[in-house]
């Protein structure tokens, strides 16, 4: 799927994976463990290497996010909000204070970790044409990537698409969902209008996706 001409994303399955060519080539998260040949493929098929890869954006650290970063072949930093780049290499594990660590220890225990680089993210920090914005609550280092050039921002597990439509990630899945919503409220009135919202899970929003955060917002 072609997203705003140099947006594309490569996997839709267990989560989406983007991949988007400006000056750099940017991959956005990295799917489960198996998603590996699907995405190496998709790079591909645009005409690039994997190791023309310049960075990976991770929206936070989850098992469906992740899976694939060890095994693509990639020499890239991996960027994302703390504390969940330090457990992006398994250097340290996530707590056990809460339902989402416990399930992300079980998951972590099929994973590869990759052997790159982890680099902690701020809020408002600008990588390339990207700026970050942090957004905790599904985990404590959420954070979504605005490209205000291409009009999309790469929500991740704030939200998903569902019916057409965005709503908040479930109670469930969240390391905090109150916090979850007060940071998708902040969100939508800290971020420039855009067109384009990219979740990690269900199909992208191409039309007035700022507007729909916006709403989703207001009922919270």
């Amino acid at each position: 799927m072609v997203l705003d001409g140099r947006v594309y994303r490569l996997v839709d399955g267990t989560a989406n994976v983007y991949l988007v060519e400006d000056d750099d080539l940017t991959l956005i998260d990295a799917g489960v463990p198996k998603d590996a040949k699907e995405i190496r493929e998709g790079i591909r098929a645009l005409g690039h290497a994997v190791a023309d890869v310049d960075r990976v954006l991770l929206t936070h650290f989850d098992y469906d996010h992740i899976g694939a970063l060890a095994s693509l072949g990639l020499a890239a930093p991996i960027y994302t909000g703390e504390p969940d780049a330090t457990y992006v290499t398994g250097a340290v594990k996530p707590p056990l204070t809460n339902k989402k660590g416990l399930l992300q220890r079980l998951l972590s225990r099929k994973l590869d970790f990759p052997d790159l680089t982890s680099l902690p993210v701020t809020d408002g920090e600008e990588i390339g044409a990207f700026r970050a914005y942090h957004t905790p609550g599904h985990t404590a280092g959420h954070m979504v990537y605005l490209h205000s050039e291409f009009d999309i921002a790469f929500l991740g597990d704030c939200v998903r698409e569902t019916g057409g439509t965005l709503q908040p990630m479930s109670k469930w899945l969240c390391a905090d969902s109150k916090q979850n919503h007060e940071s998708i409220t902040e969100l939508s009135s800290r971020t420039p209008t855009f067109d384009y919202g990219a979740p990690g899970h269900g199909d992208p929003i191409t039309a007035g996706a700022s507007a729909v955060l916006r709403r989703i917002a207001a009922g919270l």
